[in-house]
């Protein structure tokens, strides 16, 4: 969701001073009036909800933590080493250079960095802005890549990011193998969608898609990836929208999905300004997912990125949020491997994300 944003006062014209009969001679001249110190603009309240939370009850589903989700290298993607608040990558044809404040140790093969193609500059926070820097010979904007046997182009953004994010592969493999074995077509719901990689994936294995996303920049990405994999008759609704008004909606529209994706940022914002808090809104964004949840669901997976808390908060959240469904809850965290140069070496595992997902079975 992404929710209005309160505008800063205006500040006021200054008033015209009052007219005074003149001073004498000897009257002290009156101190200059001080500037008021600038007020500090409180964060903005979140707003109300459209509807209050449901009150669930029944047990809790069953559970099982911490599970770690790895991705391993491949032939397109690879994480091949970490350390010092960075990571070296092979993303299709180029090794890039990313921030990564989790990499809290030392480099293991330093001399390998020295071969890459894109490095990453600027502001190391996850949104910061920043610029890249190509030692060996300026790069074009996008590049193709091929991840789950889905066609789609690696960008480098102002914002470090490339399109993709490599362990979310771990999520959109069990999708993929769910639609696949479902013996029914399956409704896939893509909330927070990006660059609609995960939405192609769903597709391509023979799911209806919903794919939703605030950025019309994110949207038209999405498209031109299912264009470039020659995929434009796949059942895929592309959406730009605010992500919670739209599930409310389809709520009262009494609409179902049967797997629904969700990778809120923790702050963001909409198309006409809807501002969206992790922590204020999850709780309802989760509640109104569940009743958009088909009688046969298969699951329901959310990733949390750069925040402050543990798996187990969303992991409490999601199971509450799911009482009198039975099924399991699985949370933990997503991380990737270190895989060398050549992809041969099994070396650190880098976690990246927080994770939790409800599957009925």
């Amino acid at each position: 969701m992404v929710k209005d944003r309160h505008r800063r006062p205006k500040s006021g014209a200054a008033t015209p001073a009052k007219a005074h009969a003149p001073m004498k001679a000897h009257a002290p001249r009156p101190p200059a009036a001080k500037a008021p110190a600038p007020r500090k603009e409180p964060r903005p309240a979140p707003e109300a909800p459209a509807r209050p939370l449901m009150r669930r009850e029944g047990e809790k589903p069953a559970e099982r933590v911490p599970v770690i989700l790895e991705t391993a290298g491949s032939d397109q993607y690879r994480l091949i080493d970490s350390g010092a608040g960075e990571k070296l990558e092979q993303y299709g044809p180029y090794r890039i250079v990313r921030p990564e404040a989790q990499a809290l140790w030392q480099r293991s093969q330093p001399a390998v960095w020295d071969k890459a193609d894109a490095i990453f500059t600027g502001d190391t926070d996850e949104d910061g802005m920043g610029r890249w820097k190509f030692p060996k010979a300026a790069l074009g904007e996008t590049w193709p890549m091929q991840l789950l046997g889905v066609d789609f182009h690696g960008r480098f953004t102002a914002f470090r990011h490339v399109g993709v994010f490599p362990e979310q592969l771990a999520h959109w493999s069990w999708m993929k193998e769910q639609v696949e074995t479902a013996g029914r077509p399956l409704k896939v719901l893509n909330l927070f969608g990006y660059t609609g990689v995960a939405s192609l994936v769903a597709a391509s294995a023979g799911a209806e898609v919903t794919h939703v996303d605030a950025s019309k920049k994110a949207i038209g990405w999405a498209r031109e990836n299912q264009a470039l994999g020659r995929m434009e008759k796949l059942p895929i609704r592309w959406i730009c929208e605010d992500a919670m008004k739209f599930i409310q909606r389809e709520e009262r529209r009494g609409s179902k999905y049967d797997i629904i994706l969700t990778d809120p940022p923790k702050f963001g914002r909409g198309p006409n300004g809807e501002v969206w808090h992790l922590f204020d809104h999850l709780p309802l964004m989760l509640d109104v997912c569940r009743e958009i949840l088909s009688p046969k669901a298969v699951g329901l997976v959310l990733t949390a990125y750069s925040i402050r808390a543990s798996f187990y908060s969303i992991h409490e959240l999601m199971r509450e949020t799911m009482r009198g469904l039975g099924g399991t809850v699985e949370s933990g965290e997503l991380v990737i491997r270190e895989s060398g140069p050549d992809g041969g070496d099994a070396g650190r595992a880098l976690s990246t994300s927080l994770f939790s997902r409800w599957i009925s079975a």
